[in-house]
């Protein structure tokens, strides 16, 4: 235990110092101010975890991360122990620690009647000053089992298989279709929330330990049929996601400047890095209208802002979430609560229990181009969304987001040509064991589970590779497994 007083010493979260948003709106570095020395607040931060008996933090990430052990050894200083405590359990704790919503401070039992510990910025703290410290170093194998496994997909589920597997001592390659690996991390995820150093640096130790990547493949596509690669490798593992945005079928939905979010993001992280953009999409002097609520809608409005926005506007069909944890979400579950994000800070308004009943186009942004919404209130009656009468009006709309989440997985292309099953959710279905109904091919992440966190994803890879493994090997694989296909996390 860190400070057997510390919880009752420093009662209060306190999170590192961000730039101030006039500041870090003129760029697209990460918020986090690099130049202030936190380290006073989160030696306070990490001393005040309890080390509790029955740490439901652990039970609360998917991953199994051993909380109070590196809270304990960063209150103490003791890096290099940290460091390893963190590894035990967590690939990429560099992403988890700036993307994951921390599931594990919604368990901390000290949040039964404080504020819970900031665990993420500890571990946020942690991996980056080992980065610093050269103690993030490279392990090769010993020696290599002469099996070959390939992984589509390099978002955080098919890195954590690979990593696993070629730490295992198989040989392994890692397939993407875009020009660049890290699936959305790469692409999908704003600069100022994950600047891509920070995805290079760990590409680079993965290519020394051994594994390869191939860009510009796009499996299940002509060219690439899926099914060779049962003939080359000995094991496949299916990390794809939920590429299928959810869409909104509304009247007016054919015109131009309608765009799921993962296109604007994507575009605009390719402009940043000087990169060829195929379809341009820019917020710069435009009304802006994201619909959805979630965090890709909030990286649509930090991204807006930084590229000059008139005007930005968030809608969310659901009423705003309470700032306290709700009776029907007790501890240690994971509430919805209502939060200010840090792009939420920087611009932009939104609307609550509202519905777009309609795009429309005046031709003013162009010939079949989208110019105004039309919007109404709407409220839970008899547990259904009801349309409020009367509450009907238009709002200036040239770049809508669609920022609804995602679907699911195409049946044609990897899953038709493999003769994979789905399910009535579009998911790849599988055993407990990510094992699917043909031999040697498993499944990780959200084309498995369905959309989800990236904690989660990283704890597919990992219990995947497990399988791998031990189908492989013909014994029980030592690889650590978090999790199993089917488990959910701790709901009511």
């Amino acid at each position: 235990m860190a400070d057997p007083k510390g919880f009752l010493k420093h009662r209060q979260r306190e999170l590192p110092v961000e730039r101030p948003v006039p500041v870090r709106i003129m760029d697209w570095k990460e918020i986090q101010d690099s130049k202030v020395d936190n380290s006073a607040i989160l030696k306070r931060q990490a001393s005040r975890c309890m080390d509790c008996g029955i740490p439901f933090c652990h039970f609360s990430c998917p991953l199994g991360n051993l909380i109070p052990e590196w809270n304990d050894l960063r209150w103490r200083e003791n890096l290099p122990e940290a460091i390893d405590r963190l590894h035990a359990t967590n690939n990429f704790p560099e992403f988890t620690g700036r993307l994951c919503p921390a599931p594990c401070e919604s368990g901390c039992v000290l949040g039964i009647n404080q504020e819970p510990v900031t665990i993420k910025q500890v571990e946020h703290s942690i991996i980056d000053e080992a980065w610093e410290a050269d103690l993030v170093t490279p392990q090769i194998p010993e020696y290599l089992t002469g099996k070959t496994v390939a992984v589509v997909g390099s978002g955080p589920a098919g890195l954590a298989a690979a990593q696993q597997l070629t730490r295992a001592g198989h040989t392994v390659a890692v397939y993407e279709k875009s020009d660049a690996p890290g699936g959305l991390l790469r692409y999908g995820i704003p600069e100022f929330k994950l600047e891509k150093s920070v995805l290079e640096r760990r590409l680079a130790q993965m290519e020394v330990e051994g594994t390869r990547f191939y860009n510009d493949a796009s499996i299940g596509e002509a060219g690439h049929n899926a099914s060779e690669l049962l003939q080359g490798y000995d094991a496949v593992v299916l990390a794809i996601g939920t590429p299928i945005g959810r869409d909104l079928p509304v009247p007016g939905r054919e015109f131009s400047g309608i765009h799921q979010a993962v296109e604007f993001l994507t575009t605009s992280t390719r402009r940043v890095h000087g990169l060829e953009i195929e379809d341009d999409i820019t917020a710069a002097d435009k009304d802006v209208v994201v619909i959805g609520g979630g965090d890709t809608g909030s990286d649509c409005i930090g991204t807006s802002v930084r590229q000059g926005a008139r005007s930005i506007t968030s809608l969310e069909i659901m009423p705003q979430a309470s700032t306290q944890r709700p009776e029907n979400w007790p501890w240690p579950t994971f509430p919805k609560l209502y939060k200010v994000s840090t792009s939420m800070e920087e611009g932009g308004q939104t609307l609550y229990s509202t519905s777009t009943v309609e795009f429309l186009s005046d031709g003013t942004s162009g010939e079949g181009a989208v110019s105004h919404l039309r919007l109404t209130d709407v409220e839970f009656v008899g547990g259904r969304l009801t349309t409020i009468e009367g509450s009907e009006r238009v709002i200036p709309a040239q770049l809508v987001l669609l920022a609804m989440g995602f679907v699911g997985v195409p049946n044609e292309g990897i899953v038709d040509q493999l003769g994979l099953n789905l399910d009535k959710r579009a998911r790849i279905e599988r055993n407990q064991d990510f094992t699917t109904n043909v031999p040697g091919v498993f499944v990780a992440g959200d084309a498995g589970r369905g959309q989800s966190l990236i904690v989660w994803a990283i704890a597919e890879g990992r219990a995947a590779a497990k399988s791998v493994d031990s189908y492989l090997s013909g014994t029980e694989s030592a690889l650590h497994a978090p999790v199993r296909a089917g488990d959910l996390s701790l709901t009511l």
